[in-house]
């Protein structure tokens, strides 16, 4: 996963329980609260950097309370998002990551973060990062937008969500050799462990084969919300009907345990861990999500192909 460095000070924060400490020798003249968390700061580099923070500093010294409390309950991120913008502020080290870039830009907007508050501010450096090297990578657009569940509707209104899907619609368009992966034809050379070796060196990382189905896997790790919708991008860029059947089918069978007829679902329950079990979804989440995979069925017949599977709408389809 690319990262991107900011900052050049040595982290100075500490956790205490439900509490971070700026550990810069000064004494903290600022407490913000961020859910269950509890951040003992300084006025001046927060003042210097959210326009948010800045107004409400001042408003707090206007009415003349006694100490400076402020409360962000709701900050997109929460804790997570706002303790790296903090470290930002005080330009401690930190890294963009695509795990953490969409909490951030999001985070950032909240707080005012922009070029009128200081040059080369939180927005300006994740639009960046998500501009120039998120969007850049299939994993990392996959990432990102796993990620946008979490601070809806934020990610929405700044055009996160369909960036993401554009970028990934127009990749999976592409020859997958152009995605950022080694991809091969015929017989790689593999170590004993399955990865691909590089003049004779593994690189940890699995042979995928040069076929329309290579993206199948990826994206049925993503929300059924964000996977129906990349999947009419997908669509309308002219992805044949049968490759959008296909990771369909991919996308049920990773979701709907016992969707194979030959193994129930207590037969495939047996081999899954403890955690995974209760991962599992219920029965009315199962319903509704194969009526979502019904609705995004291509109307042409004989592109499905499940081993008896019977849709909602009484549609059947079999090998």
């Amino acid at each position: 996963m690319a990262c991107m460095k900011l900052g050049s000070k040595t982290d100075g924060f500490q956790r205490q329980g439900q509490a971070w400490f700026c550990t810069t020798g000064l004494p903290s003249d600022v407490t913000v609260e961020v859910g269950e968390m509890t951040f003992h700061l300084h006025k001046f580099p927060l003042l210097s950097k959210c326009g948010l923070l800045e107004k409400l500093i001042r408003q707090k010294s206007e009415e003349g309370e006694d100490g400076c409390v402020i409360q962000l309950p709701d900050i997109p991120g929460g804790p997570k998002a706002f303790e790296p913008a903090a470290k930002f502020c005080y330009g401690m080290k930190m890294e963009l990551t695509a795990s953490n870039v969409v909490y951030l830009r999001c985070a950032a907007e909240h707080l005012e973060m922009t070029e009128e508050i200081a040059e080369g501010n939180l927005i300006t450096q994740t639009e960046v990062f998500l501009n120039q090297v998120v969007l850049r990578s299939w994993k990392d657009s996959i990432k990102a937008l796993q990620t946008c569940d979490y601070v809806l509707p934020y990610a929405e209104d700044l055009q996160i969500v369909k960036r993401c899907i554009d970028s990934l619609a127009i990749k999976a368009c592409k020859d997958p050799s152009l995605v950022g992966w080694p991809i091969v034809e015929h017989g790689p050379m593999q170590s004993p462990g399955g990865s691909i070796l590089w003049n004779g060196i593994s690189t940890g990382a699995r042979p995928r084969y040069s076929s329309s189905d290579w993206w199948y896997e990826d994206v049925s790790s993503l929300s059924l919300p964000m996977y129906r919708r990349l999947i009419s991008a997908m669509e309308t860029r002219g992805i044949g009907q049968e490759i959008i059947s296909g990771s369909l089918t991919f996308y049920a069978s990773r979701h709907l345990p016992g969707l194979d007829r030959r193994q129930s679902i207590s037969e495939a329950n047996i081999r899954l861990e403890p955690r995974a079990l209760m991962a599992l979804p219920s029965e009315e989440e199962q319903r509704h999500l194969l009526e979502e995979i019904d609705r995004l069925l291509p109307s042409q017949k004989g592109l499905m192909h499940t081993r008896g599977y019977q849709s909602p709408r009484g549609k059947s389809y079999a090998d």
